[in-house]
């Protein structure tokens, strides 16, 4: 009779599996990461540099954007937040939690960097410099945005720094969006896989969405919901102005969009990239459709929240699109997803 085999720890059990199929333990995933499980550390990058838009837009949404009364502490007695009982607590509270999110998600970013300077390329057994620049771009830029946080505290809410604050956080996700893609291709030179109009209408469709979420900082600074009760707003436009214009930009973003998935279907774009464009139109139909809702509804918190917390799909959604619509071939093997080594066959004589 053959010894009994030891159960098998719920640690274990829970371990990932290395490319051969066996369990690993987390620190040899992050210190000595396979190919999948690069794949998967980047995806947990991308949703936690997301977060930071809706857990910043519910500090400004609660008017609890003056809850700590300084940085890097909470209160001139305090790190974190204490008080006396009432409202002025539950504002303390909802932004130094938010100070909390943050470092969770700069760990997160430190995390993706340390597995990007450990990780070793399968062909060439070196290290691969665009990741590590990529993932070094993460913690970097929380710490840029964590500075202008201080400053629109110390600065009492000026409209500017508010602005600058969310402004700042595109670029993050960008570079985790971008850091995804890159972990499941190789170094190759990129190469098109749609018609030279599609990669215009594409690359508009990227600016257009920066505008429009300029232009939306702009609302936030001139109108009701800045962070707090009374703090400066922007007064070279009217609320209704400013209003107007965001609507007016969105609707260009939606006709790109548009213009995008048409230009697709005429060029016979790769399956991929043609969900990308309809995913793209999807949500921006329904931010301008919250948009008209929240205005004509005197702007509902719970509403505009909804609304914010949008603009972080839509920007990684066509942030990945314009990834899409090059290619620079799959890694082997399987730690490639689906997603990203589905053939591109049809694409290629369109761009061709």
């Amino acid at each position: 009779m053959s010894a009994q085999q030891p159960p098998q720890s719920p640690a274990a059990s829970a371990a990932p599996l290395a490319d051969g199929g066996r369990p690993a333990r987390w620190a040899d995933v992050l210190l000595n990461p396979s190919a999948r499980a690069m794949r998967h550390i980047a995806e947990i990058g991308v949703l936690a540099a997301a977060l930071i838009i809706p857990t910043g837009a519910a500090v400004r949404l609660s008017q609890s954007g003056l809850g700590c009364t300084n940085w890097p502490d909470c209160t001139a007695h305090s790190l974190v937040a204490t008080g006396a009982t009432g409202d002025p607590l539950i504002h303390r509270w909802v932004e130094f939690g938010n100070r909390l999110v943050t470092v969770v998600i700069f760990v997160v970013a430190v995390v993706v960097m340390v597995a990007a300077l450990r990780y070793r390329d399968g062909a060439t057994g070196r290290r691969r410099r665009d990741l590590v620049w990529l993932a070094s771009v993460q913690p970097l830029g929380i710490v840029a945005q964590a500075v202008i946080g201080g400053i629109v505290v110390l600065t009492k809410l000026a409209p500017f720094w508010v602005s600058l604050h969310f402004l700042a956080t595109l670029p993050v996700i960008a570079a985790a969006v971008a850091f995804w893609v890159r972990t499941g291709q190789t170094t190759a030179p990129p190469r098109p896989l749609v018609q030279p109009l599609v990669r215009l209408v594409v690359r508009g469709l990227l600016a257009v969405t920066a505008l429009m979420m300029v232009a939306g900082t702009l609302v936030t600074g001139t109108g009701p919901l800045a962070g707090a009760g009374d703090v400066p707003r922007y007064h070279f436009l009217t609320l209704t102005q400013v209003t107007q214009l965001h609507a007016d930009i969105g609707w260009v973003l939606g006709t790109l969009a548009v213009m995008a998935v048409l230009s697709m279907h005429l060029t016979d774009a790769p399956a991929r990239v043609l969900r990308l464009g309809w995913t793209a139109v999807g949500l921006i139909g329904v931010q301008g459709v919250i948009g008209y809702v929240q205005y004509f509804a005197h702007l509902p918190a719970g509403l505009v929240w909804v609304h914010v917390a949008n603009t972080a799909l839509i920007w990684i959604t066509v942030v990945t699109l314009n990834f899409a619509i090059t290619d620079r071939g799959p890694l082997p093997g399987p730690a490639v997803s689906e997603a990203i080594a589905e053939p591109a066959t049809s694409g290629e004589s369109a761009a061709r």
